[in-house]
Order: C-alpha cells, then sequence, then structure tokens
C-alpha cells in the first residue's frame, strides 16, 4: 500500500508539472519565429539569431541568418552574452554559499583587503552588490556611457572615495549597476585565490559540461579566445547592420583579467537552462543555488528583482535576464511551473530582444486565450 501511495504521489507530481496542452516541435518553431520576425532586420543586411528552447524536458534549437560572410549561424555558432554573464555570476555566488564558502551578508571589505575600513564600500552586502541595490554605480553605468577606462588601481581608487548616495535605501533602491559585478569578480578572486575565469570554468562551466563557454580575457576591444573558438565567433553589426569590429569583439570599461564579456553557444546554453530549471543534479548544491539566484530581493514598479535575475508575475511567472551592447543582443528567460526556457542571441547590437523572449515565453507557456491577454497587457506597458 506504501508503495502503490508513493507512486500514486509520484505520478500526481508529474501530471501538475506537464501542462494540460502539449506543443509539438512544429508549434514552438513557429512562435519563435512569429516573434523574432520583429527583431531580424528586413533590410537584408547580415547579421541573424541563433534561439534555444528548453521546453517539457526536451531541447529544441533554431538558427538564422550569417554568422559571417559565408557562413550561416549553427548551434555551435559563439555569441558574445553581454549581460548573460551575470547569471552564471550568481549561480556561482549562489553555489559558493551553499557550500558555507561565503555569505550573501559577508561584505566587500571582508575579502578585499585593499578596501577593508575605506569609505562607504567596505560595507557594501554581497547580496545588495548583485540585486543593484548596494547604491554602487559609476557613470559608465548608463547613459551617456562617457569614454572612461578603468584598471584595477583606478578601479580601485574609485571605489575607495565612492560615497553612497544619501538617499539610497540599502536592499531596496535598485539602480544598475555593471560596475558592482566586475566588484563581485575581484571578491570571488580574493576568497578562493584563483583568476575570477578559472574560478568560473572549474566550479560551473567544466562540470555542467560546457566546452564552448568561457570567460577570455581582452586586449584592444578583442576577445583572446583559442583559435579553434575564435573561428566560430560571429561578426556583429551595430542596429543598422554596420559591421562592429572583428568576430570576437568586446566592448568593456574595464581592462583587466576577468573583466570584459563571456562567449558561449546555443549548444551550451540548453545546458545552462535545463540548469535553471532545476532539471541538472550535478553539482550536487546545482538545484538550490539556482533557487536561491532566483529569490526576489527587492522590487521595482515592473519586477522584482533577485540575483542578477528579474522576476514578472503574472499568468505566467517569467524570471529572465537581457543582455545589450551595441554590438549583441541576448536574452534569457525561464518559466520554471513550465518548465520552460529560452535564450536568443544576435550579432546585431540595440534589438529588444526581450521583448521578443517574453512574448514567446507566454506563447509557450499559456493557452491561446490567455497567452493573448497577457501578450496584450505586455504591449501597453511598453508603449
Amino acid at each position: 500500500m506504501r508503495l502503490l501511495k508513493t507512486i500514486l504521489v509520484a505520478a500526481f507530481a508529474i501530471f501538475i508539472a506537464i501542462p494540460a496542452w502539449a506543443l509539438t516541435d512544429r508549434q514552438v518553431k513557429e512562435a519563435v519565429e512569429d516573434e523574432l520576425d520583429e527583431a531580424l532586420g528586413k533590410d537584408n543586411r547580415p547579421g541573424g539569431a541563433a534561439v534555444v528552447v528548453r521546453i517539457d524536458g526536451r531541447t529544441l534549437f533554431f538558427n538564422f541568418g550569417t554568422a559571417t560572410r559565408g557562413k550561416v549561424i549553427t548551434s555551435d555558432t559563439l555569441f558574445n552574452l553581454a549581460s548573460l554573464g551575470k547569471t552564471f555570476d550568481t549561480t556561482l555566488l549562489s553555489m559558493a554559499v551553499l557550500q558555507g564558502e561565503l555569505a550573501l551578508d559577508d561584505t566587500v571589505g571582508k575579502y578585499v583587503t585593499e578596501l577593508q575600513g575605506v569609505g562607504d564600500v567596505s560595507n557594501i552586502r554581497l547580496d545588495h552588490l548583485v540585486s543593484y541595490t548596494s547604491g554602487l554605480s559609476l557613470p559608465q553605468d548608463h547613459p551617456p556611457w562617457p569614454d572612461v577606462f578603468y584598471d584595477l588601481p583606478k578601479f580601485m581608487q574609485y571605489l575607495k572615495t565612492w560615497k553612497i548616495p544619501e538617499d539610497h535605501e540599502l536592499g531596496k533602491t535598485h539602480v544598475y549597476s555593471h560596475a558592482a559585478y566586475m566588484l563581485l569578480h575581484i571578491v570571488l578572486e580574493r576568497r578562493f585565490g584563483m583568476p575570477y575565469a578559472e574560478l568560473l570554468k572549474e566550479k560551473l562551466l567544466d562540470p555542467l559540461g560546457m566546452p564552448s563557454t568561457s570567460l577570455p580575457p581582452h586586449r584592444n576591444a578583442m576577445a583572446q579566445l583559442p583559435p579553434e573558438l575564435l573561428r566560430r565567433v560571429v561578426q556583429n553589426h551595430d542596429e543598422n547592420g554596420r559591421r562592429v569590429g572583428r568576430p570576437g569583439n568586446v566592448q568593456s570599461f574595464y581592462h583587466w583579467p576577468g573583466t570584459g564579456q563571456m562567449f558561449s553557444s546555443a549548444r551550451d546554453l540548453g545546458t545552462f537552462l535545463a540548469a535553471q530549471l532545476g532539471e541538472v543534479s550535478e553539482p550536487a548544491e546545482l538545484p538550490e543555488a539556482v533557487k536561491l539566484a532566483q529569490t526576489p530581493i527587492a522590487a521595482t514598479p515592473n519586477f522584482q528583482q533577485a540575483l542578477a535575475w528579474e522576476i514578472r508575475k503574472g499568468a505566467l511567472t517569467v524570471i529572465d535576464k537581457n543582455g545589450a551592447l551595441d554590438n549583441t543582443s541576448s536574452y534569457i528567460g525561464i518559466a520554471p511551473d513550465r518548465r520552460i526556457g529560452l535564450v536568443i542571441m544576435t550579432n546585431r547590437g540595440d534589438q529588444y530582444v526581450a521583448k521578443v523572449g517574453r512574448r514567446t515565453m507566454l506563447r509557450l507557456g499559456l493557452p491561446a486565450d490567455i497567452a493573448l491577454k497577457e501578450l496584450e497587457a505586455l504591449e501597453r506597458r511598453d508603449e
């Protein structure tokens, strides 16, 4: 009787995890193509997109357009992830927290000796740092993005003199900051005693089996990737289709190892999506780590802020992050309740793929009549 009860409970758990409707691969493809049409240029200029969908335990890949002249985009083509890399940072951080290596309420000064007892930065908590609620922000984090660049000594000097704004509420006031994540990299380097890119590879990328994903050093606006990876990188373009640099172009105000942007493929990100949906059991602490990273800390008028992730509640709760530079646009979103994940990467800058991604998630995760109402509401919010 106990065995029968266990089987029935397990069967019920599977039943409630799977929506009453099941989308075919063709229906998924149609939804992706319909929504992505808005982001793909109709001007016959170069560029394209790679899309990966994780739905009900299966992974689907859709590729559009050109990577470089004479070469089409595939699921193994490499893209600059822009701010999608922050979701790797907070996954790694959350794993370290669950392993007891550090705590979210630890302060920056605990690990960065140069900043101990120096100004306001020393007392910034890690959870505030990665939820954009610490108050730390540089002019380069916001328009008009002044062309001021930092090596590590110059960055440290700025931090020593930084003062928290008088009207800032720690843990509540939301101020976007890429600089906060550069400081997080330094914190983790000091805690574990190894370069951040190596730490990321050893603790997260290698255990997940993501050989095409890395945070390469950069020099002269170029990612220093191994030749076998560099051959697979897209040529980037601006929003009008004009070339931006060479394949491997990096845009960064920060110039020391562990800064710059991550590169990855749709194939690797299919694995990352599965991990973010709690469908990967190794490393052992990973399923709980992704839940921790996706736990809200603060709220804005439009979304709840977790560790890098943004949470938008409605008929379908979507947890997502966008990435945007003038040479690349990207999006990652998950709906854990529906076991759906989506990544979009394009090699054209300033494309609003977050809107495309959220619309696609609604179409994949809701019955058509409910999805239509949610799409209309989303359109009104974007006006």
